[in-house]
């Protein structure tokens, strides 16, 4: 990634005697490679050459007079460039505090530190995008040149022009076409070709791989589609974490501060659910510490804390309302509640300011410090949150103090001799002090080692906690395997059960097994067929044919039953014979239906099936006799046409 970091040196955009100078810092791959003093003019020169992924400062008053000279501002960089104003959108920081936050230190009456510490903040994900144009984009194709008033050649001129304007569009549109955009097309035609041509292209001016181009004869401009105001949009997360101080009860008090000590909610109200409560601290931030003012933390709190998963603070002793007032200091609230609500958030506060501070001291520049004091209360080392990211290079704390140089001394005097003296007592004073401070450099060797050994222990534990999650994790998918298993073994015992009862419903050879269903349907039979399976051969009876389609009959068909046994009509009937399906009448079967299965009488069915096989055997000589017939008659029509045609 490469960074332009730009901050005004000396003039200013709105001055017309001295024009902007701006102080530049480049970084790319995280390294700081040049720093240099540009005017605009220059700077969008190199720009427009280097086509960097952002260019940030701090303020964009500082490169745009207004809207209006901001949006031409931002149509005259490359498409690929980002524009980030490193101090927020349009609530703005001062850069001190939000460098802050990445624990960056830097001088701010030094330009090119400003313009480091701004292009750091834009490298580490910091600071809000310039959002000028929609995601629609216009390509407009025309003359480069005025016609003139014209001569002898004007005809031809004029179709020479209009000529390269058609084909520069079509090379345009092919390269659109090429690359799978959309668009719409509006042409002028004129003498010879096209004057004008306009794209409309459904996508963001960086994904548009056409540029801005001018020759001879033909001109093409390539812009995005202005918004109706600039907008911002904020880069990273943006919610940020919170200290919660709650006061439960009839009247409910909820204050929420930032890591900074900062107010960002404080409310109260008689008619707040639970729910409710959650829901407007979500939208405040991420609770990362709910406290009360009372100890110990009561039930309803304890309840909104572990929705949030945030760590509980409570005081060592319940709060007087002198040392409540003092933890508000200068904010401001409406009632006790609010106070109550407000003191125990900025106790939790207090509380681990001192470990911040050191926080602050051991971090080095370039990791968000809220990530950071959120992974030191939740109980983690610095170790665990830095791990093994640590920037290559971090940015020099500057603004540094230049060592004074010391005087020399004079002719040696009465309070020379003095202060030799005075200088003799301080060594040995020193020497002191040097011996105290080995001991304790010894000892906190000591230390350290059984700090090392003590975090080697806790990693181990870690270790051992996260192997433990995974085969939880583990255990419970074969557990939830084993369930699906055993649900569809109780399947399979039932339908080996129905199984079992079929086999059985046959009674002797006098009998035939018969599946029985409630209807003539689709899902009447397809439930025997995942019951109990149908096959070439099967009787399938039916308590009722009412409703019956031609579907199922294809169905029953296809899988080449022997017989199907019901009360029907005469187009049930004639549906069956011209699909080949065997029906038979109910009421001469003697059946005996036990549930889905049952039996028939073997000696009436086949008596019945030989009495169908006469009647499929007539009605196919009937539809032989039919075809034969309307042969024949079509044969004499066709003999009279032609005895007409012969007379």
């Amino acid at each position: 990634m490469k960074v332009f970091g730009i901050d005004i040196i000396h003039g200013s955009v709105r001055s017309r005697g001295e024009r902007p100078r701006f102080a530049l810092v480049i970084r790319e791959g995280g390294q700081e490679s040049e720093i240099a003093e540009v005017s605009l003019f220059r700077l969008l020169r190199r720009i427009a050459r280097e086509k960097p992924d952002i260019l940030t400062v701090d303020s964009v008053q500082e490169i745009a007079v207004d809207q209006q000279a901001l949006f031409l501002f931002l149509q005259s960089l490359p498409p690929q460039t980002m524009l980030v104003q490193s101090t927020g959108g349009e609530k703005q920081q001062s850069l001190p505090r939000v460098a802050a936050r990445y624990n960056i230190k830097f001088n701010r009456f030094d330009p090119y530190a400003e313009a480091r510490a701004s292009a750091v903040i834009a490298e580490l994900g910091g600071g809000a995008e310039v959002v000028a144009f929609e995601n629609t984009t216009d390509v407009i194709v025309s003359r480069g040149r005025s016609l003139g008033k014209g001569g002898w050649s004007q005809n031809r001129y004029a179709r020479k022009v209009h000529g390269a304007v058609r084909q520069k569009s079509r090379d345009v549109e092919a390269t659109l076409h090429e690359n799978g955009l959309s668009y719409t097309k509006d042409e002028m035609k004129a003498f010879g070709g096209l004057s004008r041509v306009h794209f409309v292209v459904a996508s963001p001016r960086e994904d548009v791989p056409v540029t801005t181009v001018r020759s001879a004869d033909v001109q093409v401009k390539v812009a995005g589609r202005r918004l109706d105001r600039i907008r911002y949009r904020i880069r990273g997360d943006e919610q940020r974490y919170l200290f919660v101080g709650i006061d439960p009860g009839t009247t409910v008090g909820i204050a929420a501060v930032t890591l900074d000590g900062e107010p960002v909610l404080v409310k109260s109200s008689r008619t707040m659910a639970m729910s409710d409560v959650i829901e407007a601290l979500y939208t405040a931030g991420r609770p990362l510490v709910v406290a009360t003012d009372v100890h110990p933390m009561p039930a309803s709190v304890e309840r909104i804390r572990r929705a949030f998963s945030a760590i509980g603070f409570t005081p060592k002793a319940d709060r007087t309302v002198e040392e409540k007032k003092v933890l508000c200091g200068e904010i401001p609230y409406g009632n006790d509640h609010e106070r109550d609500s407000l003191s125990a958030a900025m106790d939790a506060f207090r509380a681990y300011q001192p470990k911040f501070r050191i926080i602050a001291k051991r971090m080095p520049p370039g990791y968000d410090m809220d990530d950071v004091r959120a992974g030191v209360i939740r109980g983690l080392s610095l170790e665990q949150i830095l791990g093994k990211n640590v920037p290559a290079t971090a940015p020099e704390a500057e603004g540094e103090g230049e060592e004074e140089s010391v005087p020399a001394l004079g002719p040696r005097d009465d309070r020379m001799l003095q202060l030799d003296g005075m200088v003799k007592s301080l060594r040995g004073h020193v020497a002191d002090l040097q011996e105290e401070g080995k001991a304790k450099d010894q000892e906190i060797t000591r230390l350290k080692a059984l700090l090392d050994r003590e975090r080697t222990k806790e990693s181990q534990t870690l270790h051992k906690e996260t192997e433990i999650t995974k085969l939880d994790a583990i255990i419970a998918n074969q557990k939830k395997k084993l369930r699906r298993e055993e649900r569809q073994t109780k399947q399979l015992k039932k339908q080996v059960d129905r199984l079992r009862r079929l086999s059985t419903s046959q009674a002797g050879d006098d009998r035939l097994l018969v599946k029985a269903a409630e209807s003539l349907s689709r899902d009447a039979i397809r439930g025997i067929e995942n019951n109990f399976g149908i096959a070439e051969g099967d009787i399938i009876a039916v308590k009722t044919t009412a409703g019956w389609g031609t579907t199922v009959l294809d169905t029953l068909a296809e899988f080449q039953i022997r017989a199907l046994i019901g009360g029907g009509n005469g187009r049930l009937k004639d549906a069956c014979l011209e699909r080949g399906i065997v029906f038979l009448d109910a009421k001469g079967m003697v059946l005996d239906i036990r549930g889905p299965v049952g039996s028939a009488d073997a000696a009436r069915v086949v008596a019945a099936e030989e009495a169908w096989q006469k009647d499929a055997a007539a009605y196919e000589r009937g539809k032989k006799s039919e075809m034969i017939e309307s042969i024949f008659k079509d044969y004499r029509a066709e003999r009279k046409r032609e005895v007409k045609r012969d007379g």
